[in-house]
């Protein structure tokens, strides 16, 4: 998300989380004031090799309740992020997201570190910047998903693709299946989201 205006009015359909990329290389970079919004809808900041400073910086200034990890950040990373929030016991914790980008095949053995310091992992597609392709990648490779950890599919998702998700929901691969994450194809330009096509998505998924 990136427009106030545009923000008020996806959360009007009540999704369950709002994503705001605080990476400076995308052209959905999110600057701007971030308006009141309901606590049923959690705000997640998109990082991308930020410093630990930078994140905790931008989880105070905007309130947010979760971080997706775009980036090459280490187990190691993760776990510090973890310990820095624990000590004050007054904050919230923070669900920590970690992403993944897979193209024609991907090692489920790199997940192993990080299932005790990410709280979901994000599937996405592999392309040449850090999310927002807007194509997917084959979902059958999660068949070989050796994990218990809920899990956010992404890359590609849209009003097309319809069908498809209603398979995967379907499908044994979709047991620790989360949430859908989407983006670029409900978009007018990066970072203004078509209501319409948002409300046709979600009343036929859901």
């Amino acid at each position: 998300m990136k427009y106030q205006d545009n923000i008020n009015q996806v959360a009007e359909l009540q999704p369950d989380y709002l994503g705001f990329i605080f990476y400076d290389g995308s052209s959905r970079f999110f600057d701007g004031v971030m308006p009141q919004l309901s606590k049923k809808i959690s705000k997640v900041g998109v990082f991308v090799n930020a410093s630990l400073q930078n994140i905790i910086e931008k989880i105070e200034k905007y309130d947010l309740q979760a971080v997706q990890l775009h980036g090459e950040e280490s187990p190691s990373f993760c776990e510090e992020f973890k310990k820095q929030r624990n000590i004050d016991r007054s904050k919230n914790t923070i669900e920590i997201i970690k992403v993944f980008s897979i193209k024609d095949e991907f090692n489920f053995e790199i997940l192993r570190p990080y299932e005790e310091v990410c709280d979901y992992f994000l599937f996405d597609t592999k392309g040449k910047l850090p999310g927002g392709n807007g194509y997917t990648f084959d979902w059958k490779i999660l068949k070989d998903y050796p994990s218990v950890k809920p899990f956010f599919l992404s890359g590609g998702l849209g009003i097309d693709e319809i069908e498809n998700i209603r398979s995967f929901l379907k499908s044994p691969e979709s047991k620790y299946c989360y949430a859908l994450d989407i983006n670029s194809r409900f978009e007018k330009e990066p970072g203004l989201k078509d209501i319409a096509l948002l409300k046709e998505f979600k009343g036929q998924i859901f």
